[in-house]
């Protein structure tokens, strides 16, 4: 028999106070760093980047502009806007290499895994892979961000034994997306509320994804290597696919109609929770949820059909959130529970949804990449032992 560790033998664990052991599972509220990319205030439904509320980004700005805001720290002038705007335009193709990989990939394979493959293979045909300086990471940000909406366009329409379409430099980023994905220019407002998408989806401070992205560059590896992670990271179903469980229940809802009796039967019993509500940070609404909640209403009221009943069904839902869980247990409607429905209303194909939501963060997470290496220190964390110590070694003849 060996003994027991104390908890005074792993002083690291214990609170300088009172002396107990704390374990903060989850990291939750743990702060690794100082920022100043992104703050969000849970308590009082705000986001910003850089200090600019989401609510003036997503009405005043473009993708191109928050992605210049979010990696260089300020607002743009005209001239650097446009240059920066026609740099990513010209690196929106993608190597030959990659079309030909894309063609390989079995039809049938999760998207997430499609992109994590075709950005690592990218990332072998990156004249400047090795490059970790701050102009190195840039360029390579701006590439990925501008090739990701390719990748994923070309993908859908090779799987669904479509031609590809080339990307339009005429386009912006949202507008191009949206071309390369359907073939023809979008509707102005379908484009817009991409844009704004691409927005919202931009940045969220040191999620799992983001916090992946970093240990890994922490350790001073590869660029491609940390986004390649951070899509591992938000491939999973807790992190990156709420927009598409939240899909999944509407259609098991079925109709405005049987909210009520879906709600007592899953949600009152315990059997179900409400996909897209609750945040781990948010404690009020989510004030995406609100920007996504009116584009769903505008394209309910434009286009009717399927668009609407989805409307119709979260909007009943969310009445039942909102007042029997957001008031008593800080559970309130989050973005992933709308855009889902604005997603669908522009065609996009349920199973892409966590890939456009990585095309959108990857500015983030390169971010703080960036930030996070600037004064790097690998990352280390602790655990306490639980276990004994001391064990006396038995031969295996003898066991």
């Amino acid at each position: 028999m060996g003994r027991k560790i104390s908890p005074e033998e792993q002083s690291w664990c214990l609170d300088k106070v009172t002396g107990k052991v704390v374990i903060s599972k989850g990291l939750e509220n743990i702060c690794i760093d100082k920022s100043t990319i992104c703050y969000i205030d849970g308590f009082h439904s705000k986001l910003y980047y850089r200090g600019y509320s989401i609510e003036d980004l997503a009405k005043n700005s473009t993708y191109e502009e928050t992605v210049y805001l979010i990696l260089y720290g300020k607002l743009p002038t005209r001239r650097e806007l446009n240059d920066f705007s026609g740099w990513m335009r010209e690196e929106r193709d993608i190597p030959r290499e990659v079309i030909e990989l894309l063609a390989k990939i079995p039809r049938d394979i999760e998207p997430m895994e499609m992109l994590r493959t075709a950005v690592s293979y990218l990332g072998n045909l990156d004249p400047g892979r090795h490059d970790m300086s701050l102009e190195g990471v840039i360029r390579k940000t701006i590439r990925l961000i501008s090739k990701m909406p390719t990748i994923i366009a070309y993908w859908y329409r090779i799987r669904d034994g479509k031609e590809i379409v080339c990307p339009d430099p005429r386009l912006n980023h949202a507008e191009n997306f949206l071309y390369m994905m359907h073939g023809g220019k979008p509707e102005q407002i379908l484009a817009r509320a991409m844009d704004v998408s691409f927005i919202l989806y931009a940045e969220h401070e040191m999620n799992a994804s983001a916090f992946t992205a970093v240990v890994i560059a922490s350790t001073l590896s590869d660029y491609y290597s940390a986004i390649v992670g951070a899509i591992g990271a938000l491939r999973g179903p807790l992190h990156g696919y709420a927009n598409v469980e939240a899909m999944k229940q509407f259609d098991e809802i079925g109709s405005p109609e049987n909210v009520d009796k879906w709600y007592r039967e899953y949600i009152l019993t315990g059997r179900k929770r409400v996909m897209g509500a609750g945040h781990r940070v948010y404690k009020t609404y989510d004030p995406r949820a609100k920007i996504f909640r009116e584009y769903a209403r505008e394209f309910a009221e434009r286009y009717g059909g399927k668009v609407k009943t989805y409307y119709q069904i979260a909007d009943r839902l969310e009445e039942y959130v909102m007042k029997q869980l957001c008031e008593t247990r800080n559970i309130c409607t989050n973005c992933d529970f709308w855009s889902g429905i604005v997603y669908y209303a522009m065609g996009i194909p349920v199973d892409l949804y966590c890939a456009v939501f990585a095309a959108a963060r990857t500015v983030g997470w390169s971010a703080h990449v960036i930030e996070y290496v600037t004064e790097n220190r690998i990352l280390r964390p602790r655990l306490y032992y639980d276990g004994e110590i001391d064990r006396e070694y038995i031969p295996i003849e003898n066991r």
